[in-house]
């Protein structure tokens, strides 16, 4: 089995996850709240941790975070793992890597029932295939690829570990 080739290890992958913690917190500085929806598996992680630093970083403001599940290849059916009212919520979506836009863009249907004040987006890695008109506001970290190559967000319980190219 060939090594992993990393473009991520753990310890950058945090540092990239405080400076987009960060980043959040400047654009949204007159928030009260904060509502972070990940994309179930790895990006339900990401979402995890950003939300702890936000909590560590500024106390002040409320958090809550949900889980979008969806099938990626085919993403007919969206599902919140609980409901709430998002009217006049911040939704920041989450997700390990962007590729063409279509999972953050399917990931948008159940917020659209609503009327939130912003959504905004967020990925760990993002790769420069966009097919669907969805770029993420925040970035850990971009990458070019060709079509062939697929990048993995490596994530065990609430740490992400690292991000590779296969």
């Amino acid at each position: 089995m060939a090594a992993k080739n990393y473009i991520l290890d753990e310890a950058v992958a945090e540092k990239k996850l405080r400076r987009m913690a960060l980043e959040i917190l400047e654009n949204n500085a007159d928030e009260k709240e904060l509502v972070f929806a990940g994309i179930h598996e790895s990006g339900s992680v990401v979402a995890k941790r950003i939300q702890e630093i936000i909590s560590e970083l500024s106390p002040a403001i409320k958090t809550a975070l949900l889980t979008i599940t969806l099938d990626k290849r085919e993403p007919k059916e969206i599902t919140l793992d609980h409901k709430m009212d998002f009217n006049g919520k911040v939704i920041i979506m989450v997700d390990d890597v962007a590729n063409s836009g279509k999972t953050l863009l399917y990931a948008l249907k159940p917020f659209l029932e609503y009327q939130p004040r912003k959504i905004q987006t967020l990925v760990l890695v993002e790769r420069s295939h966009n097919s669907f008109p969805v770029r993420p506001d925040y970035v850990g970290v971009s990458i070019s690829t060709t079509l062939q190559e697929h990048i993995f967000v490596e994530v065990d319980g609430k740490k992400v570990l690292g991000a590779y190219l296969e």
